[in-house]
């Protein structure tokens, strides 16, 4: 019989051990525990279990499967089963009821069924909700949960919901393969919230000294000579799974020897062939085992799962006593382990090694077997069904297995692994054509659905190029052109697609006006502004026949979107009447979306006011779909662009490089974080950094048709080109994106970069012709809803203006005061540097009052590359400047910066670090970085004490009520930005 070669005690691990059992020992905390295949991790798990420390604490464990199910959360369900009788002692709320269907074993313990909600993302939600509520009420908790590479995406999301709303009593630790772990799970698992305990340990491979001292364990002896260690060692790359199995195989071989000193060592080297890796070790361990044992070891490779024995016997062909004896030789062995009444292989690295040198045919034969086997299960693992039939070679089976699993996973809302099953059918089977089309088109919606989508355009142009019924032929395109939309495609292909739709819709008016909105987007360089139009009112007249009063509005929020990007002032009611149909609280996914893309081009416009009222409900919405993280995401990014263009600049970095790390497989969404962050590397004097970004995005911007972003990156790379002298490059670099701006009117946008147009023009001895721009938007601007238009027109005209006349000044200072309508303070202190300039140029004394307020808008928004400029300035013209030079990062010194007073204030008032940061469109970790900022400069240590200290200048002020609806440097409410909208 063959010998175990497990170690009695743990090696080399002890660091890590202590580590790991005191985070968990301090709860709420999470412990993410990373380590390569075979590196120990489970082994790491199981010495915690037995600390003394953890005396008192319930452990619950689940792991995810390589043979995923369309059965989402399954890490939760297993960890869960058994807590039935901690839970009959629990008080549990109605919401608990939500697990029933997840949970039939608890229904004896759990609340009443729920009624079952139209909105999936809130189904999910209340789900979420539910887990945490049983995960509470049991009290001190550690839950486990292992090979989170594995995971579905609705485990992962869940645990992402968790970290953040982790219970008092409760520890998690996670495990992954670092190699196999996407963003998804690292950026989930990354960042709990404040209050959670947060550790991350790495497992590396054991050293030779270890890997001798882990040998010499296995044989329960006091060491193996270094010569022995260091071939083990280099044999096994310190793989504590690969000694295992490398000291079972020497054993079996007879392969050591005693020395007289007591320590262990090889025979001869060459005696000693062993190839480097576990593989053919575990072959040859297996090799040497009984008949029956190798052939249960095969069944047992095969299944891969943890199984019962009768599954084992079915499978491998043996009568059950037969099959009974050779699981007892290999449990012996240590090969397999029981895992509460089943069985399964003790490590995967194993089951590989074994399944790899089955022969083709037995392979085959022995899947076919399984597929009878876990077909027997009630209910039916349909992924492990259809994974067997498809090893077995039986691809019609398999494509049905397959659908019937892809079917399931959609109705559970796990679109992420309706995508990768679908994606393997339609990528491996021989479909019929119109089989293909109908896969295709689930699988493209499905894709449209997770927050990364993969790359599966090509499955569905493959299905255009059969024939095709004309619905199904006009889903797939759209289809297309959506997950064209969201990767980043060509622009002009996607409008084509788009546009092939169209005709073939006629039965889902939902999705062709959908498609008719989007074509009226400004998405192809070659289209000239009347054909959007021409969408855009064939959708408006379609909506009411789309039936589906959700779908009205989001169509309703794109059309307004793409219209306030045009000037067209009838956004405005369309976006009140998206207002109106939803009572100015969106609720579904798609009102959210209709929300945040108005404020968007809002932003873009000028209309801040408008746009962050609009993103605020939004925010509000997003937030009630936590299960979800998309929708908020997606208001973040707009947040972003929103505070970059407001000068609301603390806090924006860490925010912004949040979001680069969140979106970092979408380039089409991250541009817009990329953008905000190459405009702040500029103003921040970061002028290598902004030489590389700024052209990048601004051609990114171009080929990927998202023109709104523009003006941004132009504006920054005209002034920075302009200020090293290279004008006439800077007029080249962005001669594309003038052109597009004519073609598609969107001068409503892009006047915000006009002024650094005018002064790259200027400087390139091309006054006239900048003249003669401005007067022609000037005209063709005045009829339109363009809220930036007048302060960035008056800014241009000084550009252009004689350099020492006054009349430059006054053009300035017009500029000044329109930016200040709006609430745009880095334009508005531009303006006045820049009037401050003209008035000491030609000899009035007057340009003091206006540099002394750029330089302290510069000073307070942290505009670096602004500020020395402007100090430049003063200087040169004997202007001492009021106030002191900036002596932190921001320049406040010890004092409050107006944002750290802000939050300070609305911490003292009550709100918490969350509902402070939906306020301010920012992330609870900036308001936490900002709080603590106000309580060390205060020298206060909690925030009792700071509403103590700051209690007798807001007594009588309700939270957040200095907020309002306007922004702090936004107009008083009875001024209007000029030629702007006045939106309640």
């Amino acid at each position: 019989m063959a010998e175990r070669a497990i170690s009695p005690v743990l090696v080399g691990r002890e660091e890590e051990l202590d580590r790991l059992v005191a985070a968990v020992s301090r709860p709420p905390a999470v412990v993410v525990l990373e380590g390569e295949a075979g590196i120990g991790k489970s082994r790491l798990l199981a010495e915690m279990a037995s600390r003394p420390e953890l005396a008192g604490r319930l452990l619950l464990g689940g792991g995810a499967r390589r043979i995923r199910e369309p059965f989402p959360l399954g890490p939760l369900v297993e960890a869960l089963r058994g807590t039935g009788e901690p839970l009959a002692r629990a008080e549990l709320s109605p919401v608990a009821g939500a697990l029933r269907g997840l949970l039939p074993e608890l229904a004896a313990v759990l609340p009443p069924a729920l009624e079952p909600l139209d909105d999936r993302a809130a189904e999910r939600h209340r789900l979420f909700r539910a887990l945490i509520e049983v995960l509470g009420a049991l009290g001190p908790v550690v839950l486990v949960v292992e090979d989170l590479h594995w995971a579905d995406e609705q485990t992962v999301e869940f645990l992402a919901y968790a970290l953040a709303v982790l219970p008092a009593p409760m520890s998690v630790v996670l495990t992954y393969r670092g190699e196999e772990a996407g963003a998804l799970v690292r950026e989930a698992t990354g960042r709990p919230a404040d209050a959670v305990l947060h550790e991350h340990i790495l497992l590396r491979p054991l050293d030779a000294a270890q890997t001798g001292e882990l040998a010499a364990a296995i044989l329960g002896e006091a060491g193996v000579t270094a010569d022995f260690g260091a071939h083990l060692h280099e044999l096994s790359s310190g793989l504590p799974l690969a000694v295992q199995e490398l000291m079972a195989l020497l054993r079996q071989r007879g392969a050591l020897i005693r020395l007289r000193s007591g320590r262990w060592a090889r025979k001869a080297v060459a005696e000693l062939d062993v190839p480097p890796g576990v593989r053919d070790s575990v072959r040859e361990r297996v090799a040497r085992l009984p008949g029956t044992a190798r052939a249960v070891a095969e069944a047992a490779a095969v299944l891969q799962v943890p199984v019962r024995l009768e599954a084992l016997a079915q499978v491998s062909g043996l009568p059950k006593a037969e099959a009974v004896a050779g699981v007892d030789e290999l449990l012996v062995s240590g090969l397999l382990a029981e895992q509460a009444g089943s069985v399964a292989f003790r490590h995967v690295l194993t089951a590989q090694a074994v399944y790899g040198g089955i022969p083709l045919g037995r392979r085959q034969e022995l899947h076919a077997r399984a597929a009878l086997a876990v077909r027997a299960v009630e209910p039916v693992p349909l992924g492990q069904e259809a994974h067997h039939l498809r090893q077995a070679g039986r691809l019609t089976d398999w494509v049905e297995a397959a659908d019937r699993a892809a079917e399931q996973a959609t109705q559970l809302g796990d679109d992420a692994e309706a995508v990768r099953i679908l994606e393997d059918v339609l990528r491996e089977a021989p479909l019929a054509p119109e089989r293909r089309g109908l896969l295709a088109v689930r699988l493209g919606w499905a894709a449209a659905q997770v927050l990364h989508p993969p790359a599966v355009i090509d499955l569905l142009s493959r299905a255009l190029e059969s024939e095709q019924p004309g619905p199904l032929r006009g889903q797939l395109h759209f289809l297309i052109g959506l997950l064209q939309e969201r990767l980043g495609g060509d622009s002009g292909e996607q409008r084509r697609t788009f546009a092939a739709a169209v005709d073939d819709l006629g039965d889902r008016p939902a999705l062709a006006v959908w498609v008719m909105a989007s074509l009226g987007r400004p998405m192809d360089a070659n289209v000239p502004l009347a054909e959007h139009l021409v969408w855009l009112d064939r959708a408006l007249d379609s909506v009411p026949a789309m039936g589906d009063p959700v779908e009205e509005v989001f169509v309703l929020g794109k059309i307004a979107t793409s219209l306030a990007g045009y000037g067209d002032p009838r956004w405005v009611e369309l976006t009140e009447e998206v207002r109106r149909r939803t009572g100015g609280r969106p609720q579904h996914r798609q009102e959210v979306g209709a929300y945040r893309s108005i404020a968007e081009n809002a932003t873009f416009a000028g209309a801040y006011v408008a746009a962050e009222q609009l993103l605020g409900a939004a925010i509000r919405g997003a937030e009630g779909e936590e299960s979800s993280r998309e929708p908020l995401a997606r208001c973040r990014l707009v947040a972003v662009l929103l505070a970059c263009c407001r000068g609301d600049w603390d806090g924006l970095e860490q925010d912004t490089a949040l979001l680069l790390d969140e979106y970092s497989g979408r380039p089409f969404d991250r541009l817009s974080a990329e953008t905000v962050s190459a405009c702040l590397a500029l103003a921040r004097g970061e002028l290598d950094t902004a030489r590389r970004e700024l052209p990048d995005v601004a051609g990114r911007a171009l080929d990927l048709g998202t023109y709104e972003l523009l003006p941004l990156s132009a504006a920054g790379l005209l002034r920075l080109s302009t200020a090293s002298g290279e004008a006439e490059a800077a007029l080249a670099a962005t001669a594309a994106a003038v052109a597009v701006w004519e073609t598609k009117g969107l001068w409503p946008l892009a006047v915000r970069a006009l002024p650094a147009l005018a002064e790259a023009l200027a400087a390139a001895g091309r006054r006239d012709e900048g003249a003669a721009l401005v007067d022609r938007l000037s005209a063709r601007l005045g009829g339109l809803d363009a809220p930036m238009a007048p302060a960035a027109l008056a800014h241009a005209r000084g550009h252009l203006a004689p350099e020492r006349s006054l009349a430059a000044a006054d053009h300035f200072l017009a500029a000044a005061d329109g930016y200040d309508l709006l609430g745009a303070p880095y334009e508005a202190g531009q303006a006045r540097e820049l009037a401050a300039g003209r008035l000491f140029a030609a000899g009035d004394p007057r340009g003091e009052e206006p540099l002394q307020a750029a330089i302290t808008a510069f000073r307070e928004l942290g505009a670096r590359w602004d500020l020395d400029r402007a100090a430049q300035l003063a200087r040169r013209h004997g202007v001492t400047v009021r106030g002191r030079y900036p002596g932190g990062p921001q320049g406040y010194g010890a004092d409050l910066s107006p944002r750290e007073r802000e939050i300070a204030e609305m911490a003292a008032a009550g709100l918490t670090n969350r509902e402070i940061g939906q306020q301010l469109f920012v992330s609870p970790r900036t308001v936490e970085k900002h709080l603590g900022a106000a309580l060390r400069k205060l020298g206060l240590r909690s925030r009792v004490a700071l509403g103590a200290h700051l209690g007798t200048e807001h007594r009588g002020t309700p939270p957040g009520a200095h907020l309002g609806v306007e922004h702090p440097r936004s107009a008083p409410p009875a001024a209007e930005p000029p030629n702007g909208v006045s939106y309640p």
